[in-house]
């Protein structure tokens, strides 16, 4: 998923349902979808309407930006186990430049997968019609399939697992690209320090503009956030008047409606997964809670380096 850039065609499909409502734990069932157009507004938000070009399932999309992945097995995991009684642990395979496994699962303290907890399964499935053994291997494949976490699709009752799965993805792509084998650990469980944290896409995505964010905590807390996009000539989205008339015509809502509502969210619900989706803005909630994850990760190991995207950009079709 680049922002704003249009879904990638590739040669293996992957069904998933995107769920639209507000993110929660897997363990109770998930609240029924709200938007109602969700593919519209993706598409409405950040493409212009094109003419569709056929893509042959051997060629895919060319890939216009975005640093090469070195070739290794790139890991993460977090340090401790949570209240729910789990961890997520994650590896990547990168063979020839390409993602060729991914394998994303939590472990309890007895070293117990969740895809072998039948009990579990039993029960998530009984309540969101989804469990483990259906969502994890959902995730993997669409990570292997996408090569890219932006892409990754949220599965239908399973939301959290989702976002994180596409934020520790992110990170590991991020790694792959620098060649860093070293383990990724994510201190979920610490308090955020104070300080001030960012991160940019290097990157102008296929329809002209690029995420910058900034976030900002005191006293362990965030106290700002500031989400924005910018086009090659330096442009803030907000400042797109074309572009605001444009979206809201078509989606019902603008720049200036949906990054205000992200930022205050995130202030007020201080996590990531508490933001809503806002109806219209799909792709940009989602790209939002991403980058969002990965800057609570930084504030939590305190942190400040500025956080560089070599975002992956591949040409629209």
């Amino acid at each position: 998923m680049k922002f704003g850039k249009k879904t990638i065609v590739t040669s293996m499909a992957v069904s998933l349902a995107l769920i639209l409502g507000a993110c929660g734990n897997d363990d109770a069932a998930e609240p029924a979808a709200t938007e109602e157009t969700d593919q519209a507004a993706t598409e409405t938000e950040e493409t212009p309407e094109t003419t569709e070009t056929e893509t042959t399932e051997t060629e895919g999309p060319k890939q216009l930006a975005g640093g090469p992945l070195q070739d290794g097995t790139y890991t993460l995991e977090e340090k401790e186990i949570s209240d729910k009684g789990w961890k997520a642990t994650f590896s990547i395979a990168v063979t020839d430049g390409k993602i060729t496994e991914s394998n994303y699962n939590y472990v309890d303290a007895d070293g117990k997968l969740k895809t072998d907890d039948e009990a579990y399964q039993k029960n998530m499935s009984d309540k969101t019609g989804v469990g483990p053994k259906d969502y994890i291997p959902a995730l993997n494949d669409d990570l292997v399939a996408k090569q890219d976490a932006q892409q990754v699709e949220i599965v239908t009752g399973a939301t959290h697992s989702s976002e994180s799965f596409m934020n520790y993805a992110q990170q590991l792509i991020q790694a792959a690209q620098a060649g860093d084998t070293e383990t990724i650990i994510i201190d979920a469980a610490a308090p955020l320090q104070d300080g001030e944290y960012s991160l940019e896409e290097k990157n102008i995505g296929a329809t002209g503009w690029k995420t910058v964010f900034k976030m900002t905590v005191e006293n362990g807390k965030i106290t700002k956030s500031d989400f924005a996009n910018f086009n090659a000539e330096g442009m803030n989205k907000l400042e797109d008047e074309a572009y605001q008339k444009n979206m809201s015509e078509k989606a019902g809502v603008g720049p200036k409606e949906y990054f205000p509502a992200l930022n205050d969210q995130l202030v007020e619900k201080q996590s990531a997964a508490g933001v809503e989706v806002v109806t219209g803005a799909t792709h940009s909630t989602h790209t939002f809670k991403l980058y969002a994850e990965q800057l609570i990760n930084a504030a939590q190991k305190g942190d400040t380096t500025p956080i560089v995207v070599d975002n992956i950009v591949f040409e629209k079709q």
